[in-house]
Formats: structure tokens, sequence, C-alpha cells
């Protein structure tokens, strides 16, 4: 596509629009470390199709998650692969067949889901809810299983999986540096497979690929402003002002797809 095409095809406004939720993205998890996905999907649906937001944030969700899980180098990475293999291919296999759902919904019905799951992963961050630990080792491979299950359905329908991921891992009693690798390859293994998936739906175009190249830079720009402030931040209150703001907005979809 080029330049004149592409300008065509959005609008400077709209662009910018975008732009500015991909940078507030990009700024919440440079600061806190979570929200991209949920801040920037949530932003751009309230301007264009929820199939276009979903696509916006794609290969920008993609990029950071990379950096994320490169860095604690090769080795930690392919231990934690094998630890967490049931969750991350479980994940995957979900992703790949709900991605294909995407474009068939009409937009009132991904208002819906998208308000719904936003506003529930805001709210269980919110309210701090927890799994029960599992006991036997039965207990722990279905959770195991389970968790994997309910990510992959929010990410491949809305782009993101940590609300679930990060419940299960508190539930596993994970230790704090596994923890923070065991969530990037998560989080990349995921965001390589919502690429293939939204790839071969159709999600991911000749229209939408570049916007989600362009939204690389506001996102970019974000990360690095938010974690230039991020030792400035109380960061307890700055989470629950940020999981506040997206539970409005999770019903403001939701209000988008019943009204």
């Amino acid at each position: 596509m080029s330049i004149d095409v592409f300008f065509d095809a959005y609008t400077l406004q709209f662009l910018l629009l975008a732009s500015l939720f991909a940078m507030l993205g990009g700024f919440v998890k440079g600061a806190v470390g979570f929200a991209l996905p949920l801040i920037a999907v949530s932003g751009i649906s309230s301007i264009a199709s929820p199939q276009e937001a979903v696509a916006a944030i794609i290969i920008p969700t993609f990029v950071s998650n990379i950096y994320q899980a490169s860095r604690q180098g090769l080795g930690p990475a392919l231990a934690t692969a094998k630890q967490f293999w049931k969750f991350n291919l479980v994940l995957v296999l979900v992703i790949a067949v709900v991605t294909q759902l995407v474009p068939r919904m009409p937009n009132t019905l991904m208002f819906i889901i998208l308000g719904t799951l936003i506003t529930l992963a805001a709210l269980i961050q919110l309210l701090g809810l927890k799994l029960p630990p599992p006991k036997t080792r039965t207990g722990k491979a279905g959770l195991e299983v389970g968790a994997g299950l309910v990510a992959g359905g929010m990410g491949g329908l809305g782009g993101f999986w940590g609300p679930p991921t990060v419940m299960y891992l508190i539930a596993i009693e994970v230790e704090k540096h596994a923890f923070i690798r065991a969530q990037g390859l998560i989080y990349m293994v995921g965001s390589i497979m919502l690429v293939g998936g939204h790839l071969t739906s159709g999600v991911l175009n000749s229209d939408t690929i570049p916007l989600s190249f362009f939204m690389l830079l506001p996102v970019a720009i974000g990360m690095g402003l938010g974690v230039c402030v991020h030792d400035k931040l109380d960061q307890k209150v700055f989470k629950k002002l940020v999981l506040i703001v997206l539970c409005a907005v999770g019903l403001n979809l939701l209000r988008r797809g019943f009204f």
C-alpha cells in the first residue's frame, strides 16, 4: 500500500486519535507493565469497527511481547516453555480457532463481547480476585488447561489474555522472576498465533497491516515515556485508576453494542 492510498483509507483525524489511544496504552504498559491491548483496543473501538481496533494493535502487541520474552535470555525462556507447555498449547489452539470467528461477527456482537471482556478483566484485577491453588496433580493440570482455554478465548476475540494468565500463575505460586519470564513467554507465544490467526481470518489484510505497523511508533513512544515515570508513580493508585477507567470504557462498549 502506497502512502497516498494509506491516507485515503484512513483520515488524518482517525490516525491521530488512534495513535493517541495506542500511545496511552504504551504509556500504561511502560509505567506498570500491563493493559496495552486493553486500552488501545477499547479506545480505537470508539472510533472504528472492533475488528479494525483489534487489527491495529496486533503488530505492536507482538513486538512488545517478543521484547519482553527475550529479556532474560534463550535458556530460561526454553525452560519456561517446557514448564508451561500445556497452557501454551491450549492457548494457541483456542486462539487459532476463535480468531476465525472475529470477521464473521456483526459489529454489535463484537462491541458486546469486547465490552464484557474488558469490564471483567478490569474488575478481576481491581477486586484482586484469585483462583484457589490446586491441591492435587490432576487439579493442577485441570487448572492449567482451563486457564489456557479462557486465555485463548479472550486472546482470539480481543487480542489480550493477560488477566487469566496472571490469575493462573498466582494460583500455582510461581516465584517472582519466573513469574515475569512466564508472562513474557506466554504473551509471546500467544502473539505469534494471534498474528497467524488473523492473517488467515482476514482481519489482518492489505488495509489493516500498514495501520498496525503505523501504531508501532506511538506505542513505542508511550512505552518510553511510561518507563521514564515508572519510579515516580504510586503504582497501586495508578493501577487502580487505570482499571476504573477500563471498567467505564468496557461499559461504554456494552452500551454501544446493546443500543
